[in-house]
């Protein structure tokens, strides 16, 4: 009998103290949970605190208004409720953004409980990737195209995987391959047209004549910019500084061609003529680091040395990692 009185306020204790910590982590987000957008569905919830999908239908509010937190831990809690898909995919996108290691412990937890979700597969893929673990996403989007092998996007997942790893001539083979499935779809063709045009392949030529005739609006600067990389990477400098005018011409704002000419100017050494290349890119994109770099390359080799190093400078305090221009600066001392 003694015994059973001392565990009965025990228990009683035990509640107590699990009420108090569901509360406090309740509360950490209570004035977010309690705004007008969110106030119906946390009523809801109030009244259902079982019902999976009305914390999943928060979290998705919640994630689309920018509370990745408080989004996370509703799909969580709809996890914990019930084992779907949809509430896999959205812990493991939220904890992609700044914990990619827990994204993954995550996504191979899950697929053990749902291992026929390809969705949840491709994600881990993914992560694995953005963490640079090349073979190890390799091996998972191989199995998932044993299984379906015209699965395009996860051709082009791969096609970057062997890229990474050096096998060039592997990953060119898989993008065409995936071009032959959906010749029609935009990214693959400038994937593979960017491709060509870096490796020198002619190829690129017949591919952006095609994206050309098929913009009839001509609105895209896009296949003008691969033919123009295609010119430069074969040192036929004239045709490649004419397709960057041309795609500058479809789209003023292409900053990319803007980059592309000035740097071929600059190797030229018609210095004045590249800087007012990327000035007037400046007028157009004023916040983009490699302006303020090329600018500073050009009035250094013009003997304006003061100027060089203040956009050298200007460079780093958009970009503290533009390694080219801390060892400008660093040479200039």
């Amino acid at each position: 009998m003694k015994v059973a009185k001392i565990a009965i306020p025990l228990v009683s204790l035990l509640i107590i103290i699990s009420s108090c910590s569901d509360k406090k982590q309740e509360g950490k987000y209570d004035d977010i949970l309690s705004q007008p957008i969110f106030r119906g569905v946390t009523d809801s919830i109030r009244q259902f605190p079982d019902k999976e999908a009305l914390y999943f239908r928060r979290a998705v509010l919640l994630n689309t208004n920018d509370f990745p937190e408080p989004a996370l831990e509703d799909f969580r809690k709809a996890w914990s409720l019930k084992k779907r898909e949809s509430f896999a995919l959205g812990i493991s996108t939220i904890l992609l953004e700044k914990k990619p290691e827990e994204a993954i412990r995550f996504l191979e937890g899950a697929i053990k409980e749902l291992p026929e979700s390809r969705l949840l597969q491709l994600s881990l893929a993914r992560a694995l990737a953005a963490q640079n673990k090349v073979d190890e996403a390799l091996v998972i989007c191989n199995k998932i195209l044993q299984q379906n092998p015209q699965q395009v996007d996860l051709l082009k997942m791969k096609a970057d995987l062997l890229y990474k790893k050096g096998n060039n001539a592997e990953a060119l083979s898989i993008l065409e391959k995936a071009y032959q499935l959906t010749p029609y779809e935009i990214e693959l063709n400038y994937i593979l047209a960017l491709n060509y045009a870096e490796t020198g392949n002619p190829k690129v030529i017949t591919l952006c004549d095609s994206l050309i005739k098929v913009d009839t609006a001509g609105l895209h600067a896009e296949p003008y910019y691969y033919k123009g990389i295609y010119y430069a990477t074969r040192k036929e400098t004239a045709s490649a500084i004419s397709m960057f005018d041309a795609s500058i011409k479809h789209d003023y704002t292409f900053i990319n061609s803007y980059i592309e000419k000035g740097s071929l100017l600059y190797e030229l050494k018609r210095y004045p003529e590249a800087l007012k290349v990327f000035n007037l890119a400046l007028t157009i994109s004023p916040d983009y680091a490699d302006n303020y770099y090329w600018i500073g390359k050009c009035q250094e080799a013009m003997g304006q040395k003061e100027e060089a190093k203040l956009n050298y400078q200007r460079t780093l305090g958009i970009d503290k990692d533009f390694k080219e221009a801390r060892e400008a600066l660093e040479r200039m001392k």
